[in-house]
């Protein structure tokens, strides 16, 4: 199954009954003290509208291991797959995920998928921005699916913790990418996770770099550029991590569905919990 889908394929598949749409929209917004409100795509689902068919995911609320202060921690394989029941998402179904505004939102999503062998998802190429734009018809109908019946769980190894992080940063065949802007990175930026810049040793490969000025994905050649400027080919295990694994799982979905790249993990928690840790090394600048 095609991990990408454009627009035209996805309007094609509408009344298709196999078909599970999502609409993934999350928001942050920085407030004052560095820190970072999380707004759910609701009110935008509701009032400007979605995709026909889409019902909504709020992934704080509905995909996260509510008993972690950290904001949107995975829960383990098990808890989410019954998680993923409840949305309507069982075997044999195709799922389709979008986002209102980042991309990475519904990557994210498909990336927790995969995480416990679900691989019969794709994420909507331009999101609804594109869909939009192409003048194709959005709904203020709320919509639900009936709880899936059976989710098989075959789990695999797609995120880290700090420790792995730590252990890829001492080893030559490693690469750790920072996900988020360039001013994140270089520690210029407004606001942070509780330090500003970013894990010493890690390189700067920003998700949105990653898309044309419509939201889709740029070109596999243009993205192997992207990547190989920074030290990454099919070899390297690359691990991805941004403020709070979300953003990192652009360049995963990038490296992995686009490009084929094999070894490729997200650190879950990232700088909502790396940068809390004084003992762990942060740096500033474009090193």
């Amino acid at each position: 199954m095609n991990p990408l889908i454009s627009c035209e394929e996805l309007a094609q598949r509408l009344n298709d009954p196999a078909v599970r749409i999502f609409d993934c929209t999350t928001f942050l917004h920085p407030e004052p003290g560095n820190r970072i409100r999380v707004e759910t795509g609701r009110e935008l689902y509701q009032t400007q509208g979605h995709i026909p068919g889409a019902a909504l995911i709020e992934l704080q609320q509905d995909l996260s291991d509510a008993s972690n202060p950290l904001r949107f921690t995975m829960p383990p394989p098990d808890v989410l797959a019954q998680m993923f029941k409840a949305k309507g998402v069982g075997d044999g179904c195709h799922v389709v995920l979008y986002a209102a505004g980042d991309a990475w939102w519904a990557t994210r999503v498909w990336w927790m998928l995969r995480s416990i062998g679900f691989d019969q998802a794709s994420v909507l190429d331009g999101g609804l921005g594109k869909w939009i734009a192409e003048g194709r018809p959005v709904s203020r109908t709320p919509q639900s699916y009936p709880q899936a019946s059976t989710l098989r769980v075959e789990p695999r190894a797609l995120f880290c913790d700090r420790v792995q992080v730590e252990a890829a940063l001492n080893e030559t065949s490693s690469v750790v990418l920072n996900c988020l802007r360039t001013d994140q990175h270089d520690g210029t930026a407004p606001y942070h996770y509780g330090r500003p810049g970013h894990i010493t040793g890690s390189v700067n490969a920003p998700a949105a770099a990653l898309f044309d000025a419509q939201g889709c994905f740029l070109p596999t050649a243009q993205l192997r550029e992207f990547f190989a400027q920074r030290g990454v080919d099919a070899s390297t295990r690359v691990v991805a991590y941004c403020g709070g694994g979300i953003a990192a799982t652009g360049d995963a979905f990038a490296l992995t569905a686009l490009l084929g790249y094999p070894q490729v993990s997200v650190y879950d928690n990232s700088l909502q919990e790396w940068a809390s840790d004084p003992s762990l090394p942060m740096s500033t600048g474009s090193d």
